[in-house]
């Protein structure tokens, strides 16, 4: 008990050798990634529920450049996939339903941007503290066949904590950075529901218009 109030955290942190440092580097790029997609993200996401009853407005109207300013003021990936279609207008349904797909498919692939570097994060940080592990449990065991016949048991059991102190911090990292990749996954999921939602809704004006 005595030996854990006087061991911090970051002392513990720092006798995991130069995998920690690694380790930490993995952890600051992964929060990184995580707050700047979750920003994207919403930014993309924000919803409107009288954004299509606009649209629908306006086009009954004939206003079309109101619709397209008003995408374009709404700016988010649904306005801009529906700018993109209205901008199709007067033209045949499979291509203005192409042109939506199309321009929602890009939106999606810019969401999902930077998210396969944050599942390696979640996937191989786990792998590099249990490598810093079976490094250290090397040189503990290097330095117990060194030692000969003087075996000094607390130089042993001292360097195999710090060998495993490299495989929590693998885990720490690999388990947030896990939770934060399946967290964004779920956010773009919703995203594309309302945006595939509001597409179907943009057809059937196109229908009416026709």
């Amino acid at each position: 008990m005595n030996f854990m109030e006087e061991l911090s955290i970051l002392e513990l942190a720092s006798k995991g050798g130069w995998i920690m440092i690694v380790l930490a580097v993995l952890s600051i790029i992964a929060v990184y990634i995580f707050v700047e997609r979750f920003i994207a993200i919403r930014n993309a996401g924000k919803d409107d529920k009288l954004f299509m009853d606009r649209i629908r407005d306006y086009l009954k109207n004939g206003d079309v450049k109101s619709a397209i300013n008003f995408c374009r003021v709404t700016n988010t990936a649904a306005a801009r996939m529906i700018e993109r279609g209205i901008s199709r207008m007067g033209k045949p349904a499979a291509e203005i339903q192409t042109a939506i797909e199309n321009t929602g498919n890009l939106e999606i692939a810019t969401m999902e941007k930077r998210l396969p570097v944050l599942a390696t994060i979640a996937g191989g940080a786990p792998m590099i503290g249990f490598l810093g592990t079976v490094i250290g449990m090397v040189e503990a065991f290097w330095q117990m066949s060194n030692a000969g016949g003087n075996i000094d048991i607390s130089l042993l059991s001292g360097g195999i904590y710090q060998a495993m102190i490299t495989t929590v911090g693998g885990l720490a990292v690999g388990i947030v950075a896990l939770f934060a990749y399946n967290y964004l996954v779920a956010k773009i999921d919703g995203v594309v529901n309302e945006i595939e939602a509001k597409s179907l809704t943009f057809m059937d004006i196109v229908s009416e218009e026709g």
